[in-house]
């Protein structure tokens, strides 16, 4: 089962929600964590340990010199404008290629081969026997997360899988909501997190994955993130109340799950209820 926790900004708790669960769940079942925010990846804060690290490699473009015509039909193809043709030389862009391939298939001369290029690394942590984490990471400058999510996701797909999407709905939050079962989406009781909750949501009826939310910081009086949820038909599974004590626990490192026994068994009632939506 691959389980996805999203949500439409930063700093909703998307995280800590992903880290308590995969920690009950794994009390119980063999879990796969995995990081799809390539770009921040910080669940290794909850659960660190020794790593081992694999290369993600995508494919560039080789141009021989000595083949090449200078016709200008690679850069005529290329929409991110990674290659540029002058009248005596070409100019290879790096860090705008997204590694199609089409300017090998374009070029008549078949001047254009592929290398592999290193661009970002899978860390590898087992912070607990039936606990494992995969975290995408991707170098500095680089353009291409989605390569090293769907990397991340092949390592980690075992099992039940929970994934850490990044924020937002950008082209990495859709590949890491690829093949999934299900998605939580995290919310804020607030005007700003109730207008990226319905972004959210709009994706995933887009891309047909049943939904279910979570509510963190709450005060108490979360009228309108039920209204919406109640119009969209979107189950609330759980609600975190803003709490000092959380916080404490969090700066520390540590999982409410694990401080709070009773929230171990809320934790552990969420992913019941995610199950069961899957199954229906």
């Amino acid at each position: 089962m691959n389980i996805i926790v999203a949500s439409g900004k930063g700093g909703t708790g998307k995280t800590m929600v992903a880290a308590n669960l995969a920690y009950t769940v794994s009390r119980h079942e063999s879990v796969s964590l995995v990081d799809c925010d390539v770009e921040e990846p910080n669940l290794h804060l909850y659960f660190p340990g020794t790593v081992t690290s694999v290369p993600v490699n995508t494919l560039i473009p080789r141009i021989d010199l000595g083949m090449c015509t200078l016709c200008g039909k690679c850069g005529e193809f290329c929409n991110y404008g990674a290659l540029s043709v002058l009248k005596d030389r070409v100019l290879f862009f790096q860090e705008m290629c997204h590694s199609c391939g089409g300017c090998m298939i374009a070029c008549p001369e078949k001047a254009i081969t592929e290398e592999e290029y290193c661009i970002g690394t899978v860390e590898i942590r087992k912070p607990s026997s039936h606990l494992t984490l995969f975290s995408g990471v991707m170098n500095p400058g680089e353009v291409l997360a989605p390569e090293i999510i769907h990397r991340a996701k092949e390592l980690g797909k075992s099992g039940v899988a929970i994934c850490d999407a990044a924020p937002g709905i950008s082209c990495p939050v859709i590949e890491a909501c690829t093949d999934a079962d299900f998605v939580i989406l995290v919310a804020e009781p607030t005007p700003f997190g109730l207008a990226n909750l319905r972004q959210m949501t709009a994706l995933v009826r887009l891309l047909e994955i049943p939904a279910g939310v979570v509510i963190n910081r709450s005060f108490g009086s979360d009228t309108g993130i039920h209204d919406f949820c109640e119009k969209e038909q979107l189950p609330v599974f759980l609600t975190i109340p803003f709490s000092r004590g959380f916080a404490e626990v969090q700066n520390t490192g540590s999982l409410i799950a694990r401080e709070f026994p009773e929230w171990e068994e809320k934790f552990l009632a969420l992913y019941n209820r995610v199950s069961l939506g899957v199954s229906s």
